[in-house]
């Protein structure tokens, strides 16, 4: 019998009580999930992650002590391999913007169902970059505006393989494997992947990747 695969420890970060109840009552009993601990503020958030090592953190934008910006980029520099989640009410693109530049790997808006959440952190575990559809679009909108418009076009057909595997959250290792390339000829292939489209995270890439998938209105 093949051992189970240990699961997904999560913390929980709003400086509502209330939120983080209701969070806790529909996440703790899912199939798969720990709730590893919780805070309120940024600075226990920091402790809380430290001692508990999370493999996600929901983390919202706003708390009394500092911002969640602030605890994904001290999170992530304690500790890189943590997958940072912001699930939040705040939709405007330079929040959006400036999560994506803090290294999250995701943005949820608050209004999100419950099994699209445990889908969302299931995915985020697994290595994919996850943006709620509303935010996807304010990611182009703001590359757009920003940097003019970007389409997958200006690729060679090597560098959308990359992007297509980058997109489904694959390391630039599983990368390298699946195409049968150095794990340097992935990192190269990648940055002229965001020099062509005017980017500067995989998020913002995997953005440009799922809208060019999506099939043309009728």
């Amino acid at each position: 019998m093949k051992p189970s695969h240990p699961p997904i420890r999560l913390v929980i970060v709003d400086d509502s009580g209330l939120v983080r109840a209701g969070l806790r009552a529909l996440l703790e009993d899912v199939p798969g999930l720990h709730l590893a601990g919780e805070a309120g503020t940024a600075a226990a958030a920091l402790e809380v992650c430290g001692r508990e090592k999370p493999d996600v953190v929901l983390l919202d934008l706003r708390l009394p002590d500092g911002t969640g910006l602030d605890v994904c980029r001290q999170l992530l520099k304690q500790r890189p391999d943590t997958r940072v989640v912001f699930l939040t009410s705040t939709d405007d693109e330079q929040a959006v913007d400036e999560a994506i530049r803090a290294g999250a790997h995701g943005y949820l808006l608050k209004d999100i169902n419950g099994p699209g959440l445990v889908q969302a952190i299931r995915a985020t575990a697994a290595g994919q970059s996850i943006l709620d559809p509303l935010i996807t679009a304010r990611v182009l909108n703001l590359m757009r505006t920003s940097g003019g418009p970007a389409t997958l076009a200006a690729l060679s057909p090597q560098e959308r393989r990359v992007l297509a595997l980058i997109a489904e959250g694959h390391t630039n290792k599983e990368v390298a494997t699946a195409l049968g390339l150095a794990e340097k000829t992935v990192k190269n292939y990648l940055s002229n992947v965001f020099e062509k489209l005017h980017v500067t995270r995989r998020a913002q890439a995997a953005a440009l990747y799922a809208r060019d998938q999506r099939p043309p209105k009728s």
